[in-house]
């Protein structure tokens, strides 16, 4: 149902490339499409109903954003997924994001506030319906969260470093669903969230840097434990 919503309020208000582009995105990152799975325009003009342009416009653009891979003789694919990745993922989050967080508590204004105390208030009441246990991630949560996130860093001046840092976000944005997916239980991050934001809100940079820094290294620890998990599943 979520994801029905989300897609609807897509198709009134973008292109039909950017809803062919909105469409690809949340399934990839949703895992419907798994990691190195084939994408074949064909197959995804069935699936979507979209004709073969804005198909290929849109996995271009996954492949400008990490979570599409090009091959001129295989086509096209989706990024592959290993700890090493996320490893990268996380370090350069952490050099990027922390420093966009400081530059944006420095330069935000009050409506870049009450945009903070919005975005958690939505991301807020959906984590409140989450379970414990494994979970699939909607694309409601989805796009709260990134709300979010991008609205701690919005008033950081350069927008190559908000535009890296929100590539950076979708890029780990599959790893989320992952854990969420392979855990046996799912430690919420309401209370997380919360402290983040009455951190940058008061304008406590060392605090609310510090808490972003924990934040984004403990969406590493939990894909690593559902990593040895599924692989412990295997044997």
């Amino acid at each position: 149902m979520h994801n029905l919503k989300i897609m609807q309020e897509i198709a009134s208000n973008t292109t039909v490339s950017e809803q062919a582009f909105q469409a690809l995105r949340l399934d990839v990152l949703s895992g419907r499409h798994v990691p190195e799975s084939k994408l074949k325009v064909d197959a995804l003009q069935q699936q979507y109903g979209f004709s073969s342009s804005p198909l290929r416009e849109a996995l271009n653009r996954l492949v400008q954003e990490g979570l599409v891979k090009a091959d001129e003789r295989r086509g096209f694919r989706v990024a592959a997924m290993s700890p090493d990745d996320l490893a990268d993922i996380t370090k350069m989050r952490l050099l990027l994001d922390v420093t966009a967080l400081h530059e944006s508590i420095q330069h935000g204004d009050d409506t870049w506030e009450a945009n903070i105390v919005a975005s958690f208030h939505r991301l807020e009441k959906i984590e409140s319906r989450l379970p414990q246990g494994p979970v699939v991630l909607d694309a409601e949560w989805s796009q709260r969260h990134r709300d979010f996130h991008m609205s701690l860093i919005a008033a950081c001046p350069s927008e190559r470093q908000l535009a890296w840092s929100m590539s950076l976000f979708d890029q780990a944005e599959r790893y989320r669903h992952f854990a969420a997916r392979n855990r046996t239980v799912l430690k919420k991050k309401d209370a997380e969230h919360r402290a983040l934001m009455k951190a940058v809100v008061r304008r406590d940079a060392a605090t609310a840097a510090q808490l972003l820094g924990e934040h984004i290294s403990s969406t590493q620890t939990n894909v690593l434990a559902a990593f040895a998990l599924t692989q412990k599943n295997r044997v």
